[in-house]
């Protein structure tokens, strides 16, 4: 009798871990790298590898802070501005005659600041995020145009570039990456590990019910957007280092990119419950399903419908999953359909 549980738990540990979102997501990044493979016989070269890791770092380096802001049952829209503003803001700065090692950290207060403007708005004013950071889009790509201009600056010094596109010593891996990885084991400990996840967790799942237990949402809610400016301008100077020039434009396109390596990754669009590695296994499918298009010249509108589809399945998937489970469950343990589910003339006549 007793025999009986000892076999079923493993045998639940097993499922439960064959039913996880990460498991699928990496599922499909075997799949493609198998399709890529296929398409090109220059997919799988280190070389391929180190190029294609590098070019989605910037959405991969702002998708983690999102990450945790969509928990939060927020969204920021304006982290492709604040690159550009940051790209922009250091281009002149330089231009100017303002070292790098003082233009950076500049650059880096105005992505705190920026982020700090959307948090007092949404927190404290108790404005909707959508509309906020739509607003602030165009409130920092106009800043960007008006700092910069239509101009560029690409006149940078060579230690800085090397950054960019550069590799650590005697490897292939991009200097991006390192700080891309480093960035996703702290934010993975503090949200799965401290009571600032779990505050993080609380309120995407109940603002109400969190601010009653004690959490201070509006102080969590501001400084993790001020978090997301800081990461944004980040984002934007190791672009301008990468790309050996800083323009006003730089970063236009990036956020529905990062939006969907986000919700691809397991983030609940209502927020409430996502990953840290959920995430980085996303930035690592978009990467190499991008890569393996490119390679077989596929044309940049059919990528940008690719991604799109994507984005679309990446919410409707889990949407059907937690509704078939919660149907399962329902019927497992016995209890009946919501009444809403039920034809009126099926219903009981009390």
């Amino acid at each position: 009798m007793s025999a009986t549980p000892a076999l079923e738990q493993p045998r639940r540990s097993w499922t439960h871990l064959l039913a996880r979102w990460e498991t699928l997501l990496l599922v499909a990044l075997i799949g493609l790298i198998i399709v890529g493979n296929a398409l090109s016989p220059f997919f799988l070269t280190a070389g391929n590898f180190s190029n294609l890791i590098a070019a989605l770092m910037e959405v991969a380096i702002m998708a983690l802070p999102m990450a945790m802001i969509i928990i939060l049952g927020e969204i920021d829209l304006s982290v492709e501005a604040m690159a550009g503003l940051a790209s922009a803001l250091l281009g002149f700065l330089w231009a100017a005659g303002v070292p790098l090692s003082v233009g950076i950290p500049v650059v880096l207060v105005v992505g705190i600041l920026g982020g700090l403007l959307n948090g007092l708005l949404i927190a404290r004013g108790g404005l909707p995020s959508l509309v906020v950071t739509l607003g602030t889009l165009a409130l920092f790509r106009g800043l960007a145009l008006i700092v910069l201009g239509p101009r560029g600056v690409s006149d940078f010094p060579p230690e800085f570039t090397e950054f960019g596109f550069g590799h650590v010593p005697g490897t292939l891996i991009p200097w991006p990456f390192v700080v891309f990885v480093v960035l996703a084991v702290v934010l993975a400990i503090v949200l799965h590990r401290t009571w600032i996840g779990r505050q993080v967790y609380a309120i995407g799942r109940n603002t109400g019910a969190a601010r009653f237990s004690g959490v201070r949402v509006t102080r969590v809610k501001v400084s993790l957007f001020a978090f997301t400016g800081l990461i944004a301008a980040l984002a934007g100077i190791i672009l301008t280092a990468r790309l050996s020039s800083a323009r006003a434009d730089a970063g236009e396109g990036m956020t529905l990119t990062v939006v969907t390596v986000v919700l691809l990754g397991g983030v609940n669009i209502f927020g409430g419950s996502g990953t840290i590695p959920g995430v980085v296994l996303a930035v690592l499918v978009v990467a190499v399903m991008q890569n393996a298009l490119r390679l077989a010249n596929v044309s940049v509108e059919v990528q940008s419908i690719a991604l799109g589809l994507l984005l679309i399945l990446s919410v409707v998937i889990p949407t059907f999953a937690h509704q078939a489970r919660s149907a399962i469950d329902r019927v497992r343990g016995g209890r009946p359909p919501p009444a809403d589910s039920v034809p009126q003339g099926e219903r009981a006549i009390s």
